[in-house]
């Protein structure tokens, strides 16, 4: 019996490669270089199931018009970067991988929030060039984290899961908004109060963290007239999408003292990030590091091959989203 094909678009954890490897007929990605449009859409017109990740712009236009592939196995919980509708319109099903990262992007949420409060990338950049001087009073002083109240944007694993470490680790206040009602039961263990803009929690809280979806509907959210309701003691945390922020505006508020700061693992045209953002201090910035724990990363791909072999052998993949 002929096994699926299978194309990886990056490398993945050996282990996981291994797993794929022993089930499927399997092509990987030996030197890691990022698919081009014509690679992506020659690999749809020859494999069976395409495995890329959230960093494969998958459009109509790579889909073509006659694709061989029948599933879209993405490693990542999100999927914004592949057009959902043109999928299903040529019959191609699509999963994703949550849950599995729910903790490490969390963990990585707050990494951010203490790096940028407490100015650690600033502190670091100045003992490694030699310029650190010694301990004084008024050196280098930062914004204390315990006891703020933090606002998060979408309530979804990861945001529920900073609001648990912020309030029961550091006694943060919690606000929140969400496009629908958050039912009681799914807030157990927090103390949290759902607003009903997002206006409204950028206007109370001193950290904002984004756990929003990317795609249309969310393209700028973050703006330049809601960063002017944040406040010039207050940060912005990101570890979405980075079109979630216009990430000009973002410069602009940064420089300008609009907000005090912000924390980003995610940037709106990434892997390039823009000269404004790398020319300032007030900003800790990280190579979309959310699931990059060696056991998270295995566990998304552990979950893509589950997902894989459930809709080869005729199943419902556990996680399809289309």
């Amino acid at each position: 019996m002929t096994r699926p094909r299978l194309i990886v678009t990056r490398r993945w954890p050996a282990e996981v490669e291994r797993a794929l490897a022993e089930r499927f007929d399997v092509r990987l990605n030996t030197d890691d270089h990022p698919f081009t449009r014509d690679e992506m859409r020659a690999a749809l017109a020859s494999c069976d199931a395409l495995l890329p990740t959230v960093s494969d712009r998958i459009d109509a236009d790579v889909l073509g018009t006659a694709p061989s592939a029948t599933l879209i196995a993405n490693y990542g919980v999100g999927f914004s970067h592949i057009d959902i509708d043109a999928a299903r319109a040529r019959g191609i099903a699509v999963t994703n991988t949550p849950d599995v990262l729910t903790d490490c992007t969390a963990d990585l949420a707050i990494t951010l929030m203490l790096m940028v409060a407490r100015r650690a990338g600033e502190g670091e950049r100045e003992v490694r060039s030699g310029n650190w001087t010694g301990w004084r009073p008024t050196h280098m002083i930062g914004t204390k984290l315990s006891g703020k109240t933090l606002g998060l944007i979408g309530m979804g694993r990861i945001a529920r899961a900073v609001a648990m470490r912020a309030q029961h680790g550091f006694g943060m206040k919690i606000v929140f908004f969400n496009r629908s009602r958050v039912p009681a039961e799914t807030l157990a263990g927090l103390d949290a109060r759902q607003c009903d803009s997002v206006e409204e929690v950028l206007t109370e809280a001193d950290f904002v963290s984004l756990h929003c979806p990317g795609g249309a509907a969310t393209r700028h959210l973050i703006n330049r007239e809601r960063l002017a309701l944040m406040g010039p003691d207050a940060f912005l945390i990101n570890t979405a999408r980075g079109e979630v922020v216009d990430e000009a505006a973002l410069v602009d508020a940064l420089r300008d003292g609009t907000i005090a700061g912000a924390g980003l693992d995610v940037f709106e045209a990434e892997p390039k990030v823009s000269a404004g953002l790398l020319a300032l201090e007030n900003v800790v910035l990280l190579p979309h590091l959310g699931s990059a724990t060696r056991e998270t990363r295995v566990g998304m791909g552990m979950r893509v091959l589950d997902n894989v072999e459930a809709f080869f052998a005729g199943r419902t993949p556990p996680d399809r989203v289309a």
